[in-house]
Parts: C-alpha cells; sequence; structure tokens
C-alpha cells in the first residue's frame, strides 16, 4: 500500500479520510477490523500517535468501535451513515459550486448530457 500525503492538511486528517473512503467503496466492510495502530505507523512511516488520534476521530464519527482486547471494528451501519453524509455535503457545499460554474459558462442541458454520454463512453 502507498500513499502520498499533502502538505496542506494534517496526516491524521487524511487518514481518518482515507478509512472513510475506504468505508464508502467497501474495501472495508461493516463488521471487519481495521489493521492495528502498530502496523499502519510501520506501512506508513508514521507516528503510532498519529494513528491512534486517526482511529479515535473514527470511534467518536460512530463508525468504529473499539473492542478491548480485539481492536477496532467497522461499525455496523457506517457505510449508510457515511453515504449519507457525503450526499448531504455534496448537495449543499459542492453542487452549488457547479451550478455556479455552469451558469458562468452559459452551458446548457443539452451540453452536459451530451458531456456526460461521452464520458461514459470513454470507460
Amino acid at each position: 500500500m502507498s500513499f502520498h500525503w499533502n502538505d496542506k492538511e494534517p496526516i491524521y486528517l487524511q487518514l481518518k479520510d482515507m478509512v472513510r473512503n475506504m468505508i464508502l467503496a467497501g474495501e472495508l466492510t461493516e463488521g471487519e477490523s481495521l489493521p492495528s495502530v502498530r502496523q499502519v505507523a510501520m506501512d506508513y512511516k508514521l507516528n503510532p500517535l498519529t494513528v491512534s488520534k486517526s482511529w479515535q476521530l473514527l470511534v467518536d464519527e460512530g463508525l468504529v468501535e473499539k473492542r478491548r482486547g480485539l481492536g477496532m471494528f467497522v461499525q455496523t451501519g457506517a457505510k449508510a451513515q457515511l453515504k449519507t453524509a457525503e450526499q448531504a455535503v455534496f448537495l449543499d457545499e459542492v453542487w452549488p459550486n457547479i451550478l455556479q460554474k455552469v451558469e458562468h459558462l452559459n452551458l446548457n442541458t443539452q451540453e452536459l448530457i451530451q458531456s456526460l454520454e461521452h464520458l461514459g463512453r470513454k470507460q
């Protein structure tokens, strides 16, 4: 596993977001254990406290649960919870910016649909 950290955000937040994305993508499933703090620290050459901080944020968000003596596990319903939250962010924050850009560029619905169809054919 390789990951490139950016300098714009603390690593513990980037790691938390990486795990959130893995849950959303189904790479980590409900009930599945997260790698240990030590393992992640070794794999990514991070301070274990950085990893612990990320894991604690995931617990605080209700996405992960601690099982004493067993480790951290993805909570039941975590993917649905994340999906709902991400949809709200998209509709409230991202989509209005996209609409504004569409208006500024004077794009019409037909042009946008054709663009989507073209992108779909590329994949």
